[in-house]
């Protein structure tokens, strides 16, 4: 305890900056940011962390009092943005359950959301819980701790710089967000649609079946079996985000080697 205490003394710029980038991550990405786990927790796995990359970092930053203010936005915008990614990709089953719950029905149904303490969509937290426990099964949350070791690689402390091809990366990210989150969602709407003409071709042919009584309960059925069929296929679908999730982490860090 006495070596661990000596060491944050000795490095105690480096840790708190190390800190500070740590933090901006896993109080934004969607493993670390839940609600359910205490801010305590927390706290203390980024400090765990933070000290052991503290330890083996080698830096040659040079600390000053308006110098050191500096490096903290500096870290804190990159820890921010790297967690941002990984939440934006989260986001997306948001979009795919609201575009569901419209078209079956349940566009006016939602459910307080623990995690981000807001209302969302009944189809997009169950999305969203789903895609969380397949991230879990598949150690999903260490690919946020690898991007941010290696993020040391590309951005060392201190050398963050903001510039339009990262702005790019990040309008391009969240345009990516909703045609990926229609996508997915295209089954359900498609097969809703041919429902609704059909039930339009019912009215014309039989005036006297009261449309909208028959329409609602069964576009819910007709929605709730297509979302059954699609969920074995949903393991690869997240899977697949996961990877692209790492792909744009990583290429918001080379970015900053190019520029």
């Amino acid at each position: 305890m006495n070596g661990v205490i000596e060491i944050m003394l000795k490095n105690y710029e480096i840790f708190l900056l190390v800190l500070i980038r740590t933090s901006g991550i896993f109080f934004i990405s969607p493993f670390f940011s839940s609600q359910n786990v205490p801010n305590t927790i927390k706290i203390g796995f980024s400090m765990m962390i933070s000290l052991l990359l503290a330890v083996v970092l080698d830096t040659d930053a040079n600390f000053t009092n308006t110098g050191f203010m500096l490096l903290v936005f500096k870290e804190l915008m990159v820890g921010v943005i790297i967690g941002f990614i990984g939440y934006v990709f989260s986001a997306t089953f948001y979009i795919m359950g609201q575009i569901i719950d419209m078209k079956i029905g349940f566009g006016m149904v939602n459910v307080m959301d623990p995690q981000h303490r807001i209302q969302v969509p009944i189809m997009g937290n169950f999305y969203y819980i789903l895609a969380f426990l397949i991230l879990l099964s598949i150690n999903g949350h260490h690919s946020i701790i690898n991007a941010l070791v290696d993020s040391y690689e590309f951005i060392p402390i201190g050398e963050f710089i903001f510039n339009r091809d990262i702005m790019d990366v990040l309008v391009n990210l969240l345009s990516e967000t909703f045609i990926i989150g229609f996508r997915l969602s295209i089954p359900v709407v498609a097969i809703i649609f041919l429902t609704d003409l059909l039930l339009g071709m019912l009215a014309r042919a039989i005036p006297q079946m009261n449309v909208f009584m028959v329409g609602m309960p069964l576009k819910i059925l007709i929605g709730f079996v297509i979302i059954g069929i699609s969920i074995p296929l949903f393991y690869s679908i997240v899977v697949g985000m996961h990877n692209s999730m790492v792909e744009k982490i990583y290429i918001f860090l080379k970015l900053h080697i190019k520029g």
